[in-house]
């Protein structure tokens, strides 16, 4: 599989500027308009993507499926919430017009064939493979049927799901994308359990891009994956963390966000950019003989004085005799009285020897 490809004709991988995306989830709570709010959002705080999820109630679940967090006012079963979550396919036209209107990557995680099916019909650039879904091998052979790339969430999976899973998407051919995010299925996440290590784990065992999905509610898991070489960070996004909903309290809110897309421009630029130390210091000469010192009297010395080893000191700038040459100059006469407040020059000292 290959070690970059692109997202909408942005690159992914290493090297290339990290891929931020602004997971929304159920945070609409339904509602159209605060779907379209959160895009807006997105794009004003610098995210590379937006990405939804795409549930279809009466394709992925029965009324016997249980809330994993029991928070609903209105839902007597998770079964009404998914329906309660639904758009139609028109407003998800809507809202994939709006996202790249915006200047971001419309994406969002199917949980159903049909879910695909209405997702493909707006030409998703990849497919986001949410945690619960890695060991679903119909709802991953119809995304690979695509030819798209695959973002795979490793929240619930342990190691041998996960090299399952990417075994079936190998066996499609070369032109099967694939990224690895690192996720701790928790609301929100401590900070020891993000896993850090597990990028670099995902990147020996898989040789494929690598991210960090965090539900931590800070930006600083983020910022060191970025700086650690994650290719690709996906933050959960909340107006407030005060909104009704299952995710907020694992949301970073947009002054956040914008932190995060900040500090991804920022690494990016360090991270690119190596230093020729030998070039940087040369380029600092003239600034460096401010930092430097030079030979110097610890006290006046009248002329004839023979210029003994306790008699030296280094004082700035650097711009008269270096450290280096000062043995040449123990045992010189002087040739003149010199004062202890200026740097000792060549011509300070009598002609030859003592």
């Amino acid at each position: 599989m290959p070690s970059t490809f692109t997202i909408a004709d942005r690159p992914v991988g290493p090297g290339h500027r990290p891929f931020v995306i602004a997971e929304v989830a159920q945070a609409h709570d339904g509602s159209l308009g605060a779907a379209h709010a959160f895009i807006d959002c997105a794009a004003e705080c610098g995210a590379d993507a937006i990405k939804f999820q795409t549930h279809i109630a009466e394709a992925e679940s029965t009324r016997d499926e249980p809330f994993r967090v029991r928070f609903s006012y209105e839902d007597a079963t998770r079964y009404d919430y998914w329906t309660r979550m639904e758009f139609s396919a028109e407003q998800w036209a809507g809202l994939a017009r709006h996202a790249r209107e915006a200047g971001l990557v419309f994406l969002s995680s199917p949980f159903s064939l049909e879910a695909i099916a209405l997702l493909e019909a707006l030409d998703v650039p990849a497919w986001k493979v949410a945690s619960g879904e890695v060991g679903h091998g119909a709802l991953v052979d119809a995304m690979l049927a695509t030819g798209k790339p695959l973002l795979l969430s490793s929240g619930m999976s342990t190691y041998a799901d996960l090299d399952g899973t990417i075994a079936r998407i190998a066996r499609a051919g070369e032109r099967s994308a694939l990224a690895v995010f690192q996720c701790t299925t928790k609301y929100p996440t401590p900070l020891e359990e993000v896993g850090l290590d597990m990028l670099d784990a995902f990147s020996r065992r898989f040789g494929v891009p690598v991210g960090l999905s965090d539900h931590s509610a800070d930006t600083l898991p983020s910022i060191a994956a970025m700086a650690r070489g994650a290719s690709l960070i996906e933050v959960h996004l909340a107006f407030h963390r005060s909104m009704f909903g299952p995710d907020t309290k694992a949301s970073l809110v947009p002054e956040q966000l914008r932190e995060v897309c900040r500090a991804r421009d920022a690494i990016h630029t360090m991270l690119t950019h190596p230093l020729d130390k030998d070039g940087l210091a040369k380029s600092l000469a003239g600034s460096a003989a401010l930092f430097t010192r030079s030979l110097a009297l610890r006290a006046p010395q009248p002329m004839g004085t023979v210029i003994e080893a306790d008699m030296l000191t280094l004082k700035k700038p650097g711009t008269g005799i270096p450290e280096t040459e000062r043995d040449a100059y123990i045992g010189r006469r002087l040739a003149r009285a010199v004062p202890h407040d200026r740097l000792l020059r060549p011509d300070d000292f009598a002609p030859g020897g003592a």
